[in-house]
């Protein structure tokens, strides 16, 4: 500009000469700087966002997009016109009273059904004519009166039963319950259907029928199980126990019979094995004398070899883990004299090392006998009680050897039985069947 304002020969404003105090003393541009607000400590970031933001204004009541940030809302203005509105009547189809109702809808719109007419569903209740009912829906049950006034219910409140009853005159038509209703409109709709098939009308997809005496009986029954006493709940768990109790038995006995055959089976297998090495030799030596001498011979040594063999192996036995068990039943309490302060209950607390079948077994053996879980935890009380668990422990601990050594017994009678044909083992009748223990 100012090569300019010399070829025109304009004046020019006077500028002040450059030097150096005067670039050192200009004064700069101050910068704004926009004042941070710092998030409180314990914050969160996304917390401190919400309440916050970068023009300080107060955090909206309602949610909103005209706050500043990465996006803003534009509207889109174009040059259609806007479309018409008007407040134009409507009927609804599923009112049988004609009501007309207002509402707003374009102009451009075309006339259309009430779109909520759709959800209104009618069932299709069946209906008679007097000779129809004179010739296949008399009852000495009901009359013509209280069945139209039953399928007057039904089509008014869509075959729901429980508010027919509620609905139902009793001082005109007398009390009827909700089987009975059901009862006889199924019987009715099927004797209907039934009929009208028969003269060549629509064939019905499925005819119901209702159970009425089956239904009362379903609801006398739960309505005893609702009444029940905890008394009697508490039995019935009892009695369930006993029945879980018997069946494990019962699978044991199986199990054990099991076995029994096994062994039953590979001494036979043995004595048929046996039987075939002896033909087998006598075929091979002739009917010779000295063909039978050796044959004896051989015998003798087969026999022998069977004995040693016999002898030499050992038998698997579970008498032996038996007797060990039983050596160390009972529990051993924990002694809390050098553990520091400690409640006396915890002496009655059992072991960690007492597994959760014998836990169950000495629980339900403390409710047999009638003994309290819990009680008052006196030093008497909790020695006398530790006692009497670890016996009960013990006890069963012995009927379990019991039962183990009994199936030892009849195995091995089994076993001789099988290795000695002819012979009989005769096991003594107190080891077989030892006197009975009705205390437990």
């Amino acid at each position: 500009m100012a090569d300019v304002r010399d070829i025109l020969e304009l004046e020019r404003p006077v500028t002040p000469e450059l030097t150096k105090e005067s670039l050192l003393n200009s004064k700069k541009r101050p910068v704004e700087r926009k004042i941070v607000s710092k998030r409180p400590e314990g914050m969160h970031r996304e917390v401190f966002a919400l309440l916050y933001n970068d023009n300080k204004d107060a955090p909206p009541l309602l949610p909103t997009d005209t706050v500043s940030g990465y996006k803003k809302t534009k509207a889109r203005l174009g040059m259609k016109k806007v479309r018409r509105w008007e407040w134009a009547p409507f009927v609804n189809p599923a009112r049988t009273d004609q009501a007309v109702f207002h509402h707003w809808k374009r102009v451009s719109d075309e006339q259309r059904e009430y779109p909520f007419a759709k959800f209104n569903k009618q069932l299709d209740i069946p209906t008679y004519t007097l000779n129809e009912y004179n010739a296949h829906l008399k009852t000495t049950k009901w009359t013509k009166q209280q069945t139209d006034h039953l399928f007057d219910l039904a089509k008014r409140f869509d075959v729901r039963f429980i508010i027919m009853c509620d609905r139902w005159e009793r001082a005109n038509y007398g009390i009827k319950s909700v089987e009975d209703l059901k009862e006889r409109y199924y019987e009715v709709v099927g004797i209907l259907n039934k009929v009208r098939n028969n003269n060549g009308g629509p064939v019905e997809k499925k005819v119901f029928v209702f159970d009425a005496e089956h239904e009362r009986r379903r609801k006398e029954q739960l309505k005893k199980l609702f009444d029940r006493t905890p008394k009697q709940v508490e039995e019935e768990q009892q009695l369930l126990n006993e029945l879980k109790k018997i069946e494990a038995r019962k699978k044991e006995r199986e199990r054990k019979t099991q076995d029994l055959q096994k062994l039953i089976s590979q001494a036979d297998q043995q004595q048929t094995e046996h039987h075939q090495k002896e033909q087998q030799q006598h075929s091979q030596h002739g009917p010779a004398q000295h063909g039978h001498q050796s044959s004896g011979t051989h015998k003798k040594q087969d026999k022998k070899l069977n004995k040693k063999k016999i002898q030499q192996q050992p038998r698997t036995s579970k008498v032996d883990s038996v007797v060990s068990a039983v050596e160390s039943a009972g529990i051993k309490f924990t002694d809390l004299r050098g553990t520091g302060v400690s409640l006396r209950s915890q002496k009655m607390k059992l072991p960690a090392n007492v597994g959760q079948k014998k836990a169950k077994a000495l629980e339900q053996a403390l409710q047999e006998f009638k003994v309290d879980p819990n009680p008052p935890p006196i030093e008497e009380i909790c020695v006398a009680f530790n006692e009497l668990r670890s016996d009960m422990v013990l006890l069963c601990e012995l009927r379990t050897a019991l039962a183990t050594c009994t199936f030892e017994l009849e195995s091995l009678k089994h076993q001789y039985e099988a290795l000695c044909p002819g012979k009989t083992l005769n096991i003594p009748a107190a080891l077989v069947n030892p006197p009975a223990d009705e205390s437990f």
